[in-house]
């Protein structure tokens, strides 16, 4: 363990804790029982609650704060000024934009992608709006939830799906469009 890693905290030997991006940028805050792995990068100006985990490969940057028992999966991108609650696990490959909130107990599979530009390939000043997950949703492996979506509590959006609009609490949206239905039965009886 480095000197400067924080008590109670595991970080891999080529994790890096602390990239500085501005003179006056603070260290990051890793809260207790974290496991930060081989190839993470977290960058200053991140928060932590306890018990945060990642993958390998992992980075989180500034102005992002993360709640308390967080998984960001190996090679999942958090491109900072973000906010995610409690509970939330991101599984490899997500990917979070800046100004993105997400909530309480959300689940993001695999590859699942949040953007927070809707034209990305014209180079013009505009507001970046990410998505707002709300508490228990889920979003499947390689989903895709356009700039300014609301994914309503607990709501599922199925894996592949592309949400171009906001999907209402307890509902299921899939498809490309998603086109958003009555949760299954299955899924339902959890809520």
């Amino acid at each position: 363990m480095a000197e400067d890693t924080p008590a109670g905290v595991d970080v891999g030997e080529t994790a890096i804790l602390g990239v500085e991006y501005t003179e006056d940028s603070n260290p990051p805050v890793v809260g207790e029982g974290s496991t930060v792995r081989e190839g993470t990068i977290v960058y200053n100006d991140v928060e932590t609650g306890t018990g945060f985990q990642t993958g390998h490969h992992a980075l989180v940057r500034e102005q992002t704060v993360l709640g308390d028992d967080v998984l960001v999966g190996t090679q999942a991108v958090i491109d900072g000024a973000t906010a995610v609650g409690d509970g939330v696990a991101m599984q490899t490959g997500v990917y979070v934009p800046r100004e993105t909130d997400i909530g309480d107990d959300v689940f993001l599979g695999p590859n699942a992608t949040l953007l927070n530009d809707m034209y990305p390939a014209i180079r013009r000043d505009a507001d970046l709006v990410g998505p707002d997950i709300r508490d228990g949703a889920s979003v499947g492996a390689n989903a895709t939830v356009l700039p300014g979506v609301t994914v309503g509590q607990n709501a599922f959006v199925a894996a592949g799906a592309v949400v171009v609009e906001d999907v209402p609490p307890e509902t299921l949206a899939m498809g490309v469009p998603a086109e958003t239905r009555p949760l299954p039965e299955a899924l339902d009886d959890g809520l």
